[in-house]
């Protein structure tokens, strides 16, 4: 079984303004696709791993062979990381359900959250990702480098934002705190609540 490039469920300017629709376009069907194309190159051969699904893998990369592992946490994660992504984008979803509550318990305040969340997005030096994880029942905000996955340390995702700068530099350029400012109108609270409720079954 080899992986594919997940069709969105949504039009490339579905995000507009916030996130543009040729940034969506290069995303998806470049980016993401050529982490699809160089991860099934890297398991060629490898019957065993091929049908296993890349979450899996991350979560177990000791049964990685060494020769292929780097290629398969780059384009792998580059895989896993985006397809989790493109579930977690869509306009006018309101804060709400466990997990804004469980935030709130944590954090303070929505607006503490998007402080804290905000400065680890922005604070990601090169590429990179932010991320909502469960560590151990915890919720707590972490940044991984290039394609890293929290699946490879134990840690459950709940929310994640690409601060690679080809996830926003045709619209945004050098201005990564506007972009992530602009994240939080399409943040898709619906499917990151949908993650947290999957998490404590």
């Amino acid at each position: 079984m080899t992986s594919k490039l997940p069709e969105l469920e949504y039009s490339y300017d579905a995000l507009e303004p916030y996130i543009d629709a040729k940034t969506m376009e290069i995303h998806h069907s470049k980016h993401h696709k050529a982490y699809v194309d160089k991860l099934n190159a890297a398991l060629e051969g490898k019957e065993e791993l091929q049908e296993r699904d890349i979450d899996d893998i991350l979560k177990d990369l000791n049964s990685v062979p060494e020769e292929i592992r780097t290629a398969v946490v780059n384009n792998g994660g580059g895989h896993s990381n985006h397809r989790f992504f493109w579930k977690l984008l869509k306009k006018d979803v309101s804060f709400e359900g466990e997990v804004a509550e469980a935030i709130k318990q944590k954090y303070g305040s929505f607006e503490e959250f998007k402080k804290k969340f905000s400065e680890t997005a922005i604070g990601r030096f090169g590429s990179g990702w932010a991320w909502l994880v469960l560590n151990n029942g915890e919720l707590e905000i972490i940044n991984t480098v290039n394609q890293d996955s929290p699946l490879s340390d134990g840690k459950v995702p709940l929310l994640t934002l690409d601060v690679w700068e080809h996830a926003y530099y045709l619209k945004y350029q050098n201005r990564r705190p506007d972009y992530v400012e602009a994240f939080f109108n399409v943040t898709n609270w619906e499917k990151v609540n949908e993650n947290f409720k999957n998490s404590q079954s």
